[in-house]
């Protein structure tokens, strides 16, 4: 497909019935006993997840996202006795998740506010239970922009930092279309197995199939495992509402790739696997984040986050290895041990891909970025696997089943 129709795709394409009871509202009770569709080019084959070490090449490389799901909901109340939450979205000043979490006196967040209309602009105040006593946490409107409201958060108590008293008083954020509150199984569910780094406000779903036995049996195959963050931001769940895709902007998230990942890549001869659409946008931009150094050495590091429609400029091409040379480079050369960056990639069928040889991903909904995405990689076949997927009763969206879309052949037997 030529660049200059890309932006012209019709959204009500990537459009398929999906009727509420496929809906995964819960997950099964031992994760890798989901089912997993492979698909290879041929004809969709069910397996359960449990068997994936099987069905990966070895020597594979399986790229990780380590996110992992704050307790972004700040629920307060009002003298009036009215309720209004503060969705925290990605820190504001400091900047830095990492820096923002540990601070103890004050930080500011870009939010999204519940019953906004009740909030005017006083302060909001919560009591927070502590080991002693309690902390006051006050909350304050510091702007707006137009992805959210800036809040101001302050506490009495610098015993705490700010990551401690989210984990304390905020909800953990599960997807809307479940149609229902958290629970306390969520706070275990909606996490992978491995994740570690703190600032995502919704679950890398692909991930969720993971156990530690899948994973040691990858280790004892030989397939070897790396780890990229992305902070999965509300926007993942945003619907293409615009005609074409040229009509949605893309949200922007957060990305963070260490050194010793970059050289995994660069040294990998096997097959590059990787675990959902985070981690597949987090090192595609790897391609274009190195193209950018190769292009302009000099360039600020704050320049170098990855815009929507980067991909689909005419831009020079370099080869996929040159672009990982040139940020390890960077980091050599900045004393950096991670590159961290933004990414606003979106990717769309007409796509050119880098790095992956497969993914492994969930089933998501219609009309959305994520189907663009899929529809990027297999082409037209979405269609196949989401048919097959309905017709023998997979479980759709985060909490549902799973597949393992590859552009190479595997044994099945």
């Amino acid at each position: 497909m030529k660049r200059a129709n890309i932006r012209q795709l019709q959204i009500s394409h990537y459009n398929y019935p999906l009727p509420n009871g496929k809906i995964a509202k819960y997950p099964l009770e031992q994760r890798d006993a989901s089912k997993l569709l492979l698909y290879d080019g041929s004809q969709p084959a069910t397996f359960r997840f449990g068997e994936l070490p099987r069905l990966l090449p070895e020597g594979s490389l399986l790229l990780f996202n380590n996110t992992r799901v704050i307790h972004a909901r700040l629920p307060f109340q009002k003298e009036t006795g009215a309720q209004v939450e503060v969705f925290c979205l990605s820190p504001h000043h400091p900047s830095d998740y990492a820096v923002n979490f540990q601070q103890r006196r004050r930080c500011s967040w870009l939010c999204m506010i519940g019953n906004a209309k009740r909030w005017k602009e006083e302060p909001l105040q919560m009591q927070i239970p502590v080991a002693g006593g309690a902390v006051r946490l006050t909350a304050e409107k510091a702007g707006a922009t137009g992805s959210g409201t800036v809040v101001q958060f302050s506490w009495d108590k610098e015993d705490f930092t700010f990551s401690e008293l989210l984990e304390i008083a905020g909800k953990l954020p599960i997807p809307p279309y479940l149609n229902r509150p958290s629970e306390a199984s969520d706070e275990e569910t909606y996490q992978t197995v491995y994740s570690r780094s703190y600032g995502s406000v919704a679950a890398p779903t692909a991930g969720l199939h993971f156990t530690e036995e899948v994973m040691k049996q990858l280790r004892d195959k030989g397939i070897r495992t790396a780890e990229v963050t992305l902070h999965v931001g509300a926007g993942t769940f945003k619907p293409v509402k615009s005609e074409t895709i040229a009509g949605h902007e893309m949200h922007t998230e957060f990305i963070s790739v260490p050194k010793e990942t970059i050289e995994q890549l660069l040294r990998n001869s096997g097959k590059v696997i990787v675990v959902g659409t985070t981690s597949m946008r987090t090192v595609e931009s790897l391609y274009y984040i190195g193209r950018k150094l190769g292009a302009n050495p000099g360039i600020s590091p704050s320049e170098l986050g990855v815009g929507q429609w980067e991909p689909y400029g005419g831009d020079a091409e370099i080869a996929p290895q040159r672009a990982l040379q040139n940020i390890l480079g960077f980091l050599e050369d900045t004393g950096r041990e991670r590159l961290i960056s933004s990414t606003q990639l979106m990717i769309v069928p007409g796509y050119k891909f880098h790095f992956p040889d497969a993914i492994i991903t969930n089933f998501h909904q219609p009309q959305s970025t994520l189907l663009l995405l899929i529809s990027a990689f297999v082409g037209d076949d979405w269609r196949k696997i989401y048919d097959y997927a309905l017709e023998n009763d997979y479980r759709f969206l985060s909490y549902g089943d799973s597949s393992l879309l590859c552009n190479y052949c595997v044994k099945r037997g």
